[in-house]
């Protein structure tokens, strides 16, 4: 299937069952501009593919090890005491495909993974090289402070997906302006970690280079009884694969 990350009403977030059940599973996501009018690939395979999720840190052995039986990442983890119990979740391979890797539009982690109280934090590491030409992130500084969350990704009642408000947030008024500031674009060469606060907001430019822009990205939450999992959030665990605890994998 093809993934968007659009922003407007036509061109939104992906919400089909291939997409919505991909949690527990590995799964390709095409390109928008890889694909023809005629249903086609327009260019070879290798790079058509936008990415690959969502749960590659439990089924591949080798994002297994990285992601969860990595005594480094596990250190570091604790270092941050940014969670007591963290959890494991929602893997991907991005590729940012030369001349047509889509722009992802101004947004944070916890939107898409809520939890009372938030705690989304994404390990993001850097493959390639990522430039400004071929879409690296950028960031707002201080968004995290200054930007109240206002709304959640969820599964909507009737199919599909969408963006709810929060409980506590404030109606929009007319009066209402985006978030200040300048956003940033730091160095980011290959075999760089970034490490994403759920509430930051950041985005990355479509890639009109003629290089691709490779990452591995997953994110830790706080488990419960410090937080709870969102039931409405789009990613859900299963039965047979629960989100992984990262302290209780052993190698």
């Amino acid at each position: 299937t093809k993934f968007t990350t659009g922003d407007s009403t036509e061109d939104k977030h992906v919400g089909d069952d291939y997409f919505l059940n991909s949690g527990d599973k590995i799964r390709y996501f095409l390109e928008e501009d890889a694909v023809g009018k005629d249903g086609k690939l327009n260019r070879q395979k290798e790079f058509a593919v936008n990415k690959i999720g969502h749960a590659l840190h439990e089924l591949d052995p080798t994002f297994r090890r990285i992601s969860l039986q990595n005594d480094k990442l596990k250190a570091l983890a604790k270092d941050l005491q940014f969670h007591k119990d963290p959890a494991v979740l929602q893997s991907m391979l991005i590729f940012k495909q030369p001349e047509i890797g889509g722009k992802v539009p101004e947004h944070n982690d916890s939107t898409f993974l809520y939890t009372d109280p938030p705690t989304a934090l994404g390990f993001w590491f850097a493959l390639e090289d990522c430039t400004p030409t071929n879409g690296a992130l950028s960031f707002l500084p201080g968004s995290h402070k200054s930007y109240p969350l206002k709304s959640r990704f969820v599964r909507l009642p009737q199919g599909g997906t969408g963006f709810e408000p929060l409980p506590t947030a404030t109606a929009p008024s007319e009066g209402d302006e985006p978030p200040q500031g300048e956003y940033v674009q730091p160095p980011c060469p290959a075999g760089t970690l970034v490490l994403i606060h759920g509430s930051v907001l950041h985005k990355s430019e479509k890639n009109t280079s003629s290089k691709t822009r490779y990452a591995y990205t997953f994110h830790m939450i706080e488990s419960e009884p410090n937080a709870r999992y969102d039931e409405k959030n789009w990613l859900q665990p299963t039965p047979e694969m629960p989100f992984s605890k990262l302290f209780a994998v052993h190698a």
